[in-house]
This record gives C-alpha cells, structure tokens and sequence, in this order.
C-alpha cells in the first residue's frame, strides 16, 4: 500500500476551521498599529537627545553653580544612563504617567490635558471647512469638464489648486494675518477669545489639504464617469443629481476616505507653526517651546500623544474602508 497525502488546506482554513477575513484584517492592523507605535516611542526618545544643550543647565541658568547644575541632573532623573531613562519613559507611558515638566514643574498629562482641545479643535475645523469645499468642488468640475469639455475651466483648476497646494501653511497664515488682521483690520491677529479669532487659522491649515482632496475627488469622478454603470444609468436618462448620488460618489469613498484620513492626521502636525504665528495655547506651541527649553518629558510626550493620534486615525480610516468597500484589498493586505 501506498501511503497518501492529505490534502493542503485551502487558503484561510486551519485545522480548527475557516478564519474570518475580518479577524485577520482586525489582527494584522492592530500588529501594525503597536508596532508602530513602539517606534514612535523609540523616536520621541531618541530624538531630544540629539537636542545640544543641557536640560539641568537650561532650567536653572547659565549663572548656576555646577554643583547645582549636577544636583539638578540627579533631582531630574538625568544622571541616569540612556537606557535606564528610556525605560523609566517607557514604563510610564503604559502606566499614564507621562512624567512632570522640567519648567513648568507640573504633570505633563495635565499640561497636555489643558491644551489638547485647542488644537483637536483647530484641526478639526480645518478638516471640516476642507471636505465641505473640495467634495463638492473636485466633484462639479469633474462633472463639468468630463469627456475633454471646457479645457480652460480644467487648467484654471488644476493651475490654481496646484499653487495653492504648494503654499506653506505658515507662509500663508503670516500673509492672512498682514492683509486681514493688520491692514485691513476686520479680523483679530491672535487668539480665540471670539469665534472671529479661529477664521485666520482655520484658513491657513485648510487651503493646502482642500486643493489636494479637490484634485483626488476630481480625478477619481472623471475614473468613475468612464465606468460602463454610469454609462448604463445614464442611457436609461436618470436624472444627472440622482446619478451623482447613487453611482459616482459612492464609488470615490474609498480613495476620499484614504486622503481625508492622511488629511486630518497632517492637520494634526501642521498646527505646530499655524498655532505659534497666531499665538494660540495648544500643542503646537507647547512643542515649540517645549524644544526650546529642552524640556524632555514635554517634548517626548507631545511626540508620542501627537503621533499616537495619527496612527489611530489611520487605523480608523483602514476599517472604515473596509466596511464601506469590502471587495477592496484591504482585506487581503
């Protein structure tokens, strides 16, 4: 007797049965997510270090005595070696304790705990005034220019948005700030006392992001028009809105979901300088000061608390696309 083999498995069933494509996607991001948040600590440790300077020296002045420059060391934990220090900040982020301040002399959650909703609301904002404007934009010169009509209207838009892309968010809010709050003197330089005070900011970190999602909507309704289902729908003479609405938009989600995700995440990090030129008491200012100073559990946790929010919206995003695609490769990849 010949001895038989048995058969492989098919793809995606074990011994103990099929796995769910959702419980593999699910595992693999959540791998994907620690991991990368491991890095991020790493860096936001790494990082400060190469900061020249002397943190101890810094907060006491350049007049201290270097017997109390080298006591400050001892009292801040620096006299340790690298390795020591960078599992101290390791332990404490997954016990939530940040560490305290080396100026401020306070907790550094609370510190980030006061000033994280400035900036979740600047961003916001500006990702907001951004979807609402490139959706229907990038979508209406799409519908407008399909099938090579109106050439001019197409390279207007793509010169313009392309300029406007190019702008640096800070150079912008300098150039709002001169023209609207010290020339013309309609809206206020600094501040958020008022809802008046958040037009120049929220302008500044939308312009860029809302000339690139135009262009991605665009380019994906022009993808879209040219299927042979929107063909379909429209030599059955459905109305143009109601096949916008049932064929073309739902078909540019996933890309959308993609870039509006990458949006709101370097809308995040861009509110370091938009913050610092209009004076506003969030993160981004906080980080600016914080490297000046040296301080190093500051920095380390605005790093990580900032970089930990973009992986998550990207986590977010990936299910989202997930669910509202599921045909698309993300589940396979």
């Amino acid at each position: 007797m010949t001895a038989t083999t048995a058969p492989a498995a098919p793809r995606g069933l074990t011994s103990r049965g099929p796995v769910n494509p959702w419980v593999r996607f699910l595992a693999r991001r959540l791998f994907r997510f620690a991991a990368s948040l491991l890095g991020l600590m790493v860096m936001a440790f790494v990082l400060i270090q190469l900061i020249p300077g002397d943190p101890a020296r810094n907060s006491l002045g350049i007049t201290a005595s270097a017997q109390s420059v080298a006591q400050r060391r001892v009292d801040l934990g620096l006299d340790k070696s690298l390795l020591d220090q960078f599992g101290h900040f390791v332990g404490g982020v997954f016990t939530g304790d940040l560490g305290t301040s080396f100026n401020l002399g306070l907790p550094v959650s609370e510190i980030i705990g006061q000033r994280w909703a400035e900036t979740a609301r600047l961003a916001v904002l500006a990702f907001l005034l951004a979807v609402v404007v490139a959706v229907p934009l990038g979508a209406a010169i799409a519908a407008a220019t399909s099938g090579g009509r109106r050439r001019f209207l197409d390279m207007a838009f793509t010169s313009v948005t392309g300029l406007a892309y190019s702008i640096p968010g800070f150079l912008l809010a300098v150039g709002l700030s001169y023209v609207f709050a010290v020339r013309m003197q309609l809206l206020p330089i600094a501040g958020t006392d008022t809802v008046s005070g958040y037009v120049l900011p929220v302008i500044a970190l939308a312009v860029g992001p809302t000339a690139a999602l135009a262009r991605i909507v665009r380019l994906e309704t022009l993808r879209v028009l040219g299927e042979d289902f929107v063909r379909t729908a429209r030599s059955k003479r459905l109305p143009t809105l109601r096949v916008f609405l049932r064929h073309v938009i739902p078909n540019t989600l996933t890309p959308t979901l993609s870039m509006g995700g990458l949006m709101l995440g370097g809308l995040l990090a861009g509110t370091i300088l938009v913050e610092t030129i209009f004076v506003l008491p969030g993160l981004g200012s906080t980080l600016t000061q914080s490297v000046t100073t040296k301080d190093y559990p500051m920095v380390q946790a605005l790093v990580l608390v900032t970089g930990g929010a973009v992986l998550l919206i990207n986590l977010v995003v990936d299910m989202l696309i997930a669910v509202a695609d599921p045909r698309s490769t993300i589940l396979e990849g």
